[in-house]
Parts: C-alpha cells; sequence; structure tokens
C-alpha cells in the first residue's frame, strides 16, 4: 500500500526522524547554554543556573532516548554493541558512533565538574572506595574546565551537523545527497536548543521571564530563524536548478501531495514565519510572558519536528 508514510522506496520511518530531533535538541541545548555562559550571562555558581540544571537533565536523556530508537530500528538490535568498538573510517553510521561516544564523555565530564560538590557527597555516601579517585579526577577536569568547554562545543556542532550528513550519504536520493542538509540541521538543532532550553529553564528551574538570558535567546533565535529561511531557499533553489531527478524531487517534494502541506504549512508557516514574526513584532513586554514564551517555544519544535519528518520522508520519494 502506497501512503505519505508507506511506499516502495522508503527505508527509514519515524523512528529514524525523531532519533534525529532529539540528537538536534541535545547539541543544540548543549552548544547553547555554552555560548550563553561564553557571553557572561550566567550569573553567579553554573550548578545553581536554571538553563544548566535543565540542560544537564534533557541533554543526556534525549541522546539516550534517540540512540534507543535507533538501537530498535535496527534488523538485529542485539548486535548493535558491535559499532561501539568495531569502528571504520568509511562508514558514516560509524564515524557517528565516534561522534556520540566523544559528545557523550564530554558532556558527562562538563556536567561532573559543574556539579562536583554534590557529586562528591553522593560518591562518599554510597561508593567511598571511589571518593579518592573521584576527587583526583574532577579536581584535574577542574584545572582544564575552558579545554573541556572548549571542545564540547566543538563537538555539540558536529553532532547538530551530522545528523545532515547521516541523510545526505544516501546518495541513491536527490533530494536527500544535498550539501546544504547538514548546515540546515544544524541551524534547525540551535533552533530546537533554544525552544527547549527557555520553555524548561522557566517551566521546571523557575527562570525569570524577564531575565536578560531570556531576551539574549529571543535575540539569538531571531537571527537562526532568518537563516533557516536561506538555507531552506538555497536547499530547494538548488534542487530545483540541478535538474533530471533532483528537479523532479524537488517537485515531488513541495508542489504536490502530504509532504508539501507538511512543509508550507508545518515548517515554513508554523515553525519559522510564525515565530520570526511574533519575535520581531511582539513588545518587550509582550516576549518576557510566560504564556508567549511557551507559544513561541512549541510552535518552533513542532517546525524542527515536521522539519525531519518532512526531510526524510519527501527525500526517499525519489530516487536517481
Amino acid at each position: 500500500m502506497t501512503s505519505p508514510f508507506h511506499f516502495p522506496s522508503l527505508v527509514w520511518g519515524k523512528d529514524i526522524a525523531i532519533y534525529l530531533f532529539l540528537l538536534g535538541i541535545s547539541a543544540g541545548m548543549t552548544m547553547m547554554v555554552i555560548l550563553l555562559e561564553n557571553a557572561g550571562l550566567i550569573k553567579g555558581k553554573m550548578a545553581q543556573s536554571s538553563f544548566v540544571k535543565v540542560t544537564a537533565w534533557l541533554a543526556p536523556l534525549t541522546v539516550m532516548v534517540g540512540l534507543t530508537l535507533l538501537i530498535f530500528h535496527l534488523a538485529r538490535p542485539w548486535t548493535f554493541w558491535y559499532l561501539m568498538f568495531n569502528y571504520s573510517h568509511t562508514s558514516i553510521m560509524s564515524m557517528g558512533v565516534v561522534l556520540f561516544q566523544v559528545y557523550f564523555a564530554f558532556l558527562l565530564l562538563w556536567l561532573a565538574v559543574i556539579f562536583q560538590n554534590p557529586l562528591l557527597a553522593l560518591i562518599k555516601h554510597r561508593f567511598a572506595f571511589l571518593y579518592g579517585l573521584s576527587t583526583a579526577v574532577l579536581n584535574l577536569a577542574s584545572k582544564m574546565q575552558g579545554f573541556l568547554r572548549g571542545v564540547l562545543l566543538v563537538v555539540s556542532i558536529a553532532l547538530g551537523a551530522y545528523t545532515g550528513f547521516l541523510l545526505s550519504a544516501l546518495i541513491s536520493y536527490p533530494m536527500l545527497n544535498n550539501p546544504v542538509l547538514p548546515i540546515l540541521f544544524l541551524a534547525s538543532g540551535m533552533s530546537s536548543g533554544i525552544a527547549t532550553l527557555v520553555a524548561a529553564s522557566i517551566f521546571f528551574g523557575k527562570e525569570d521571564p524577564h531575565s536578560p538570558a531570556i531576551l539574549w535567546f529571543h535575540r539569538v533565535e531571531r537571527y537562526v530563524l532568518i537563516i533557516e529561511l536561506f538555507l531552506l531557499f538555497a536547499f530547494f533553489f538548488g534542487l530545483y536548478l540541478g535538474g533530471g531527478q533532483k528537479t523532479v524531487a524537488f517537485y515531488n517534494a513541495v508542489g504536490q501531495g502530504f509532504w508539501a502541506y507538511v512543509f508550507w504549512i508545518g515548517v515554513v508557516l508554523l515553525g519559522i514565519v510564525m515565530p520570526l514574526a511574533m519575535n520581531t513584532l511582539a513588545s518587550d513586554n509582550l516576549k518576557h510572558k510566560k504564556g508567549f514564551i511557551y507559544l513561541m517555544a512549541g510552535l518552533t519544535l513542532l517546525g524542527v519536528l515536521a522539519l525531519r519528518f518532512f526531510i526524510l520522508y519527501a527525500g526517499q520519494m525519489t530516487l536517481t
């Protein structure tokens, strides 16, 4: 049966779309909270920042849930652990596993340094035999905090772009085999990271909606949305001018059918144009209202999720 979610050329489905969405959130959150710190907008100790606290929970969690979806999507999920120890520089999946491992290791070490006091207290109480070693490791890591932060920023950017590289390696699909895709996914990952950080820090962390950090995020998000619009234009303009099956893929994706509606309504209108208009036209007083912030975040996340589904499904409708 042929439908928007089931057709002969479909290889990767909804699990992969959600996996790409969750990885983008994790990379975007980590990237943006580091940039927020570099901008000097995290006052006091890092461990007391609501932005850092929600990142400590959500950044690792979204990666773990995403990888779980990927593992169970495989034909033989019980052999996934082979990828963790057998690397191949010619495999985009293998290189992705290496990137995940480096990202996760540096993320956990960076968070361990930030929350070292409660962490060491827990280790001393529950695992006393590890207390001495843990203290030595965290003391050493504390002296290298700037290095850790710099490496983590670079790796989170690489992870955000990797979600696009993973799809662009599918050379049989002219829409996916596009050099703009990694940059587009990186930008949309930044959008989802900002939306998650702002909404979660206010809802769970009780962050003041009038804080300078929230205003900074509004300003950065506006530029990111503009960049997304430009990248979408570049992505599809390149397809349109590509000729052959690239042009066919362009018309199949945005010119007709279910996925064209998802693109124009879900991605462009709800996910980019409306948040951009709200961000640009709303008064400063309105921008700091909780309802406005939640609406902005919800629209942005909906748009990014729609983009992942659209690119994945519409991109597999046309073969070379």
